[in-house]
């Protein structure tokens, strides 16, 4: 089936349903859509359906995005019924997010592989950084900014989760705990950007994608019914369901931690995946 062994396929089948369990786990946890753990297991599917390096690691992106979606509404209606989400902020980032997301789209289809790798080594470096050796003391201020900067940075925000494959958490929860605000706050605000960011952008690897497939006749994981542009919908379907159910775990798992546990398990996550992007890259 597809080119691979039923006995190979059967054990990915498995192994994607548990990732996709994790991811769910992991977007509930820290406000993230998952695409941290999404992303490298779509790589290695990707890799035995024969799909070429060139656009194997756009099309593991595009595919995070759209399992994003479902992650993150579940995750943030979660979080909204326990107070904690900014809407403020939100409806501040709303339209800049939405135009990074499309801008970052559009570099997609031009982008080499290995760029997507590079910008999530950058920012989750930066991000575990922050979270295991900084401080309350580590700010730019006190509180966020207002007009343009703030807009500003929902740009930056959404250019950087769309060549990332993530709905933002990392980004956002980076710029809310150095502008003061606490990290519970931080974290469920984000799992609402990532409805802003997923959204416009799966629809942008959809597009950005259309034509690359036409390129690949003969690879399948490209083609319609199993793919729309650059996003995979056997992978969809195989995460889909088992990130749905085990989100709402991580959210009382997230509520219950203190503090400092939260920010360390956040950290020491972000640290082990910009590892294995970095090693991907040097290797």
């Amino acid at each position: 089936m597809f080119g691979i062994p039923l006995f190979e396929l059967s054990w990915l089948v498995i192994g994607l349903l548990a990732a996709g369990a994790v991811t769910g786990l992991l977007a509930g946890l820290f406000g993230v859509g998952g695409g941290a753990v999404a992303v490298p297991v779509l790589y290695e599917l990707f890799r035995f359906m024969g799909v070429p390096e060139e656009v194997r690691m756009p099309l593991c992106i595009g595919t995070s995005l759209a399992i994003i979606i479902p992650t993150s509404l579940r995750s943030f209606y979660a979080h909204k019924a326990k107070g904690a989400v900014d809407m403020t902020i939100l409806s501040k980032w709303a339209v800049p997010v939405v135009l990074g997301v499309v801008l970052g789209s559009l570099i997609a289809r031009y982008a080499p592989a290995n760029l997507f790798k590079i910008v999530f080594v950058v920012v989750a470096g930066t991000s575990a950084i922050r979270l295991l050796f900084g401080n309350d003391k580590w700010r730019i201020a006190d509180d966020v900014p207002a007009g343009w900067i703030m807009r500003i940075y929902g740009i930056v925000i959404g250019i950087l989760s769309s060549l990332m494959g993530i709905g933002g958490g990392q980004l956002s929860n980076l710029f809310m705990t150095f502008y003061g605000r606490p990290i519970h706050q931080a974290v469920a605000t984000s799992s609402g950007l990532g409805i802003l960011i997923s959204i416009p952008g799966t629809l942008g690897y959809m597009y950005a994608g259309w034509s690359r497939a036409v390129q690949f006749p003969d690879v399948a994981a490209l083609q319609f019914p199993l793919a729309i542009g650059y996003v995979s919908l056997l992978g969809l379907a195989l995460f889909i369901p088992t990130t749905v159910l085990t989100a709402p775990i991580g959210v009382k798992l997230a509520h219950s931690w203190s503090k400092s546990k939260l920010e360390m398990a956040f950290g020491i996550f972000l640290l082990l995946i910009c590892l294995r992007f970095l090693a991907s890259v040097l290797l």
